[in-house]
């Protein structure tokens, strides 16, 4: 399968971009864009470009997909093992693929993304496994994604800075 088809694949799978704000836009650009990579073996630039092309008025939002993707791809088995040490009733393989990226998103965002809140990734995260998963995918990324900060907080793992810092909600 090419590259485009990968693409097109994750556009028929109801990956598209919805009307919400840029960050969100953007991580649905970038959950695409995974997507593709997990499909294929192509570059994130590849995908990248190739995303521009269906997406040609998103210009101003793609700086922050592409940080995303790029670092999403570059941490992949670090995030994995996150996951892994979290799912521990479940098969790695069998959780829905789109779970499995935006759980990878997130916890990049945690760890490699100072500026946002991590109650922002986590909110993100849900909404974006309720609208592109299964049914039971955002409680489901919710309890893991929760899992991992309290783990993250714990071995102050969390490097957070200006509106990152703002976490009233997980405070423990």
């Amino acid at each position: 399968m090419t590259l485009s088809n990968n693409i097109s694949k994750a556009a028929d799978d109801g990956l598209e971009t919805a009307g919400f704000g840029t960050r969100r836009r953007a991580r649905e650009i970038a959950l695409q864009g995974l997507y593709a990579a997990e499909l294929s073996e192509s570059s994130t630039n590849s995908i990248m470009e190739h995303l521009q092309g269906f997406y040609p008025d998103e210009s101003s939002i793609f700086s922050f997909a592409k940080e995303l993707l790029e670092k999403t791809v570059e941490f992949r088995e670090e995030l994995d093992d996150h996951i892994r040490k979290r799912a521990v009733n479940w098969d790695f393989r069998r959780i829905a693929i789109i779970d499995r990226l935006v759980l990878r998103m997130a916890i990049c965002e945690f760890l490699h993304f100072g500026d946002i809140p991590p109650k922002v990734s986590i909110d993100e995260a849900i909404e974006l496994t309720k609208n592109y998963s299964t049914e039971q995918s955002g409680r489901f990324v919710n309890g893991i994604l929760d899992a991992i900060l309290c783990d993250f907080k714990k071995q102050n793992m969390l490097i957070k800075s200006g509106r990152g810092l703002q976490e009233s909600r997980y405070k423990k």
